[in-house]
């Protein structure tokens, strides 16, 4: 249900996102023992839109257990940094780190809160600033997340996110077809869900969680008005999960029946920093 913010959010988030870590660890959604075996979770289309990052450095804002970020690093990137808000996932992509025998120079990671991350993570500025899908539902602030990553752009480098297309949240569950909510609406959506996308089964203690809805037009906005410029914005049809129950999985993703009309489930972006 929509709501105004409540004051614990991110105590209350946080705390969902920490127990659901052991269970990400141990699921069969992010399949650690294929990743250890260099399996590359990363989506064709991120990789052909950021393209070579060899030498360049690479941070990853809210990067959860580091799968992502470690695979920037394997694309040969120079240096990694990942931030999440969640300790146990931080610790988790640490110890993967040190499994794969990346050093701290290569591979590391900061837990805090994305809007701190300026101060949080070790350098000041970034080649290439990277969020992965899921992430900003989770922000009450988008023009502040905008400014904390246009801050940490270096001139010359870019920002790239991929996300899920927030026209897909408006539509029913069942079908993916009918509207039910409001596409502007600004207040949070909070809501008690038991288990995850990762792990449907398993009891869970903290289910509560807060999220926004934040459209595409307030994001472009955000970042232009922080100072970057926008390069592109991809609408993608096909998407990670069954969000829709008539979701067919075909050539390893999501997509509606081929009798239907699509509509974008996903989109991706780059903003540029211009050369000082």
């Amino acid at each position: 249900m929509y709501s105004p913010t409540p004051s614990d959010w991110r105590e209350a988030n946080r705390k969902r996102w920490d127990e659901r870590v052991p269970l990400h660890l141990a699921s069969d959604y992010y399949d650690l023992e294929a990743f250890r075996s260099g399996k590359d979770p990363l989506r064709d289309f991120e990789l052909a839109e950021v393209g070579d990052v060899t030498g360049r450095s690479l941070l990853h804002l809210q990067c959860h257990i580091g799968l992502d970020t470690l695979s920037w690093c394997r694309h040969g990137a120079s240096r990694v940094v990942g931030l999440d808000f969640s300790e146990p996932a931080v610790d988790a992509a640490r110890d993967l780190a040190a499994e794969l025998g990346l050093t701290a120079d290569q591979a590391s990671f900061v837990a805090a809160d994305v809007y701190d991350a300026a101060d949080a993570v070790p350098d000041t500025s970034y080649d290439i600033v990277y969020t992965g899908v899921g992430a900003l539902c989770w922000l009450p602030d988008i023009q502040r997340w905008a400014e904390t990553v246009a801050a940490l752009v270096a001139p010359g480098g870019f920002l790239y996110l991929a996300e899920f297309h927030p026209l897909a949240d408006i539509l029913d569950d069942e079908t993916g077809s009918r509207i039910e909510y409001d596409y502007f609406a600004r207040d949070a959506w909070i809501e008690e869900t038991p288990g995850g996308y990762a792990d449907t089964t398993t009891p869970t203690v903290h289910n509560r969680k807060v999220e926004w809805q934040h459209p595409v037009g307030e994001v472009i906005t955000a970042l232009a008005s922080a100072g970057l410029r926008v390069d592109f914005l991809h609408e993608h049809d096909t998407t990670l999960f069954e969000r829709f129950g008539s979701l067919e999985l075909r050539d390893g993703a999501y997509q509606f029946p081929v009798d239907r009309p699509r509509i974008p489930l996903m989109y991706s972006l780059k903003a540029s920093r211009a050369v000082a």
